[in-house]
């Protein structure tokens, strides 16, 4: 009986070693997958351009509509309320498997039943650099409907992209709503546009997500992916709460490391 106590103990005791290790390997093995899906958006976003004159896929290509935003880059929805269907989206068939997968770090994000609660259900967890990239709000003012209108239509081409090693397509995002975490679809720069002009006076709401073990995965425009570390001031709870609203994104060069503030330079073309 001693002697089964002490091989149960062990067992016991290795279980604990072990299963720290057991789950962060879990954990790493769900980056990895998570990585393999952003770079597959980025391989299909350039093809997609490829087939379309050269112009990568609209974020959001009714956004200055006022129907409430039905369609995005990865998938369209019947009404604002409901959660958008990621096997009609522009991306399909560029995609392995037909249709835009989720990120597999699973993360309880609330679903409202409004369109204020959580208004861009079913993005999966990742979002796309629209102001630079799925736009053309970049080109300059849009004083008129018909301007605004075209600026989410005109997106970015191949040529305009002068640091495509160094400039975001896609990212983990997330975005605070309250004190709820809600699926969202765009990675947000450090400063915003407003009706095509640049507020560098302004913060948007940030949104990348740093959900793999204070990481945060981004595909670049030349279709690597880099995972990028939550900066050292903040913690994990930060990045879910009240420190998200600072631009994390904003604070750390493309290598991972802490720098000074860099703006837009991550998200911009030049």
């Amino acid at each position: 009986m001693i002697e089964l106590l002490v091989v149960i103990g062990i067992i016991a005791l290795l279980m604990a070693v072990l299963l720290p290790s057991l789950q962060l390997a879990k954990a790493q093995g769900r980056g990895v997958v998570c990585r393999s899906n952003i770079r597959q958006l980025a391989l299909a976003n350039i093809a997609y351009a490829v087939g379309n004159n050269d112009c990568f896929v609209p974020a959001a290509s009714d956004m200055w509509s006022t129907c409430g935003g039905l369609k995005r880059w990865h998938g369209v929805r019947k009404t604002p309320v409901d959660a958008f269907d990621p096997l009609e989206g522009p991306l399909v068939s560029y995609l392995g498997g037909g249709k835009i997968k989720e990120c597999p770090e699973k993360y309880d994000y609330f679903q409202g039943t409004t369109w204020s609660e959580s208004f861009e259900k079913g993005g999966g967890g990742f979002g796309y650099n629209m102001y630079y990239i799925g736009s053309g709000h970049w080109r300059g003012e849009q004083k008129t409907f018909e301007a605004g209108k075209e600026a989410y239509v005109r997106t970015t081409r191949i040529a305009e992209v002068s640091r495509a090693s160094e400039t975001l397509m896609f990212a983990d995002t997330a975005f605070l709503q309250g004190n709820k975490m809600i699926e969202y679809s765009f990675a947000e720069p450090r400063h915003p546009f407003v009706y095509g002009i640049l507020r560098t006076n302004r913060k948007s709401v940030p949104s990348i997500h740093f959900r793999h073990n204070e990481r945060a995965n981004i595909g670049w425009v030349d279709g690597h992916v880099t995972t990028e570390r939550l900066p050292r001031e903040y913690s994990a709870a930060d990045s879910d709460l009240e420190g998200y609203r600072e631009h994390l994104l904003g604070l750390i060069k493309p290598s991972g490391s802490i720098g000074q503030p860099l703006g837009n330079r991550l998200f911009d073309l030049k």
